[in-house]
């Protein structure tokens, strides 16, 4: 099979990836075979998969908006996967063009597409590093100059804590991230869930690992929320994802009652 140019050498082509299946099921380009054929393959078991996609891109989107209009000036986007249309610099700088961004990452194609992207972006910037390793990946991020933890922070952990398995501590990770950034400081969460539709997280979650050997743990509503321990939750709390401050019916990917993902913001006081 041919490396495709964005293709850093040494990553496996024939492993599927959480990120670039997802830029898969959201209809981009940065994709092997391995990860179309394991989008496909969720897709039959649920149909209505690409709506979640959708769904919790356009969560991303608004959360990040408004950390933005909150007076977040910097974001650390952390499983930022791979970048498409609506990116969160694209977003914010609508917004205003001073606001820096970092990206986060552990596949080494998403954190070398997304540099290739901002290639001369003085305001945005891409890491590779692994969230299981918070102190690591934090350092790495004060490192680029671009996030400065002696000011409010606009975390994002979308589509991202649930690669994490129970003994990765995933709410202990997210209060290590808590512990380092100021008052002020904002967390959006976006996680998949057993709560409306546990057959159908049953399915995609065995499918995931049995076919594509990647750990994708669906959670209940009350798992999600204790990742928020020690954050201020905003209105309307942990929903389901085109319930949380839709902006018009375009934002309503999937009905509501039938969301496969939760999600939230908090602040810190």
């Amino acid at each position: 099979m041919d490396r495709p140019a964005w293709a850093p050498e040494g990553v496996d082509m024939q492993q599927a990836s959480p990120a670039r299946m997802y830029d898969a099921l959201l209809g981009g380009s940065h994709n092997f075979e391995i990860d179309r054929k394991a989008a496909e393959m969720g897709k039959s078991l649920v149909p209505d998969l690409p709506r979640l996609a959708l769904s919790n891109r356009a969560f991303l989107r608004r959360a990040v908006r408004f950390l933005a209009d909150s007076g977040i000036r910097q974001f650390l986007d952390i499983g930022s996967g791979i970048p498409t249309a609506g990116n969160v610099h694209e977003v914010v700088h609508a917004i205003d063009p001073d606001i820096r961004v970092l990206y986060a990452d552990i596949d080494p194609v998403a954190v070398a597409h997304s540099r290739a992207i901002l290639r001369g972006n003085s305001r945005a910037g891409a890491i590779e590093a692994d969230l299981r390793k918070p102190a690591e990946l934090l350092d790495k991020a004060a490192e680029t100059g671009l996030i400065d933890f002696d000011q409010p922070v606009g975390l994002l952990l979308v589509a991202v804590l649930h690669l994490l398995a129970d003994s990765d501590e995933p709410i202990a990770k997210v209060a290590d991230l808590r512990a380092a950034v100021q008052p002020g400081s904002y967390v959006a969460i976006s996680h998949l869930t057993s709560e409306m539709r546990p057959e159908d997280a049953g399915k995609l979650g065995a499918n995931a690992s049995d076919k594509n050997r990647i750990g994708i743990h669906f959670r209940n509503r009350e798992g999600i929320v204790a990742m928020f321990e020690g954050w201020d939750l905003i209105e309307p709390g942990v929903v389901e994802l085109p319930v949380w401050r839709p902006e018009s019916e375009r934002d309503l990917h999937e009905a509501p009652g039938r969301s496969l993902g939760l999600a939230g913001v908090g602040r810190k006081a």
